[in-house]
């Protein structure tokens, strides 16, 4: 499937209505969501939910979280753009990845990472009655968009809310989260979030 061209035929569909859909958007981080955010803002009241308990340690997830709002103050949007923070709570990260300590980044652990975030993200669009939900993790060039969207569709029918299918790095969006984040002074983190990336960039 070409996810960039499935959205494309989506928000041209949007045009046309005239109420504007609730998207609750998962974010990894700040630098990620940036372009995502002013992409999307034209098509969606948007909702950031950062939600990740893979990040470690606290005072990195804290960090994180706080350029997030920043970034939410700061950015000029078309649409209204709100934040919402999950748990934090790494022993469920920790649980989830017990017995796939050694598997290598990018991984099978990591696909169960993207589930256990968007499972949580489903949850939370269907109880706050979203429109949409999806996730920024796809503009990472290291990150594969067809699991992403694998994940997240499952996620999506399990709880009864349409996923926005994407591959956020296509049409330069990559680039531009770059451009995005040295225009507003984000800070970039140097490995995705948990203890096994820290040590998977140590090694690079």
């Amino acid at each position: 499937m070409n996810y960039q061209r499935e959205l494309d035929k989506l928000l041209k569909k949007l045009e046309t209505k005239e109420s504007v859909p609730r998207l609750l958007l998962h974010s990894c981080c700040a630098p990620c969501s940036s372009y995502v955010l002013e992409y999307l803002s034209a098509y969606f009241s948007i909702t950031v939910f950062y939600y990740n308990p893979n990040i470690s340690p606290e005072s990195e997830y804290t960090k994180r979280l706080f350029e997030q709002q920043m970034l939410i103050d700061r950015l000029p949007v078309k649409n209204p753009v709100t934040f919402a923070a999950g748990h934090y709570d790494s022993g469920r990260f920790f649980e989830m990845a017990r017995g796939l300590e050694h598997m290598k980044e990018g991984g099978e652990r990591c696909f169960r990472c993207y589930e256990l975030r968007l499972k949580e993200t489903a949850r939370m669009a269907k109880s706050a009655e979203f429109d949409y939900f999806t996730t920024t993790l796809s503009i990472s060039p290291l990150k594969k968009a067809d699991k992403i969207n694998e994940i997240g569709m499952r996620a999506g029918e399990e709880c009864g809310v349409p996923y926005l299918v994407s591959d956020f790095k296509k049409k330069n969006g990559y680039k531009r989260s770059v451009e995005l984040s040295k225009e507003y002074g984000l800070y970039r983190q140097d490995y995705c979030g948990c203890v096994f990336s820290k040590e998977f960039s140590k090694e690079k």
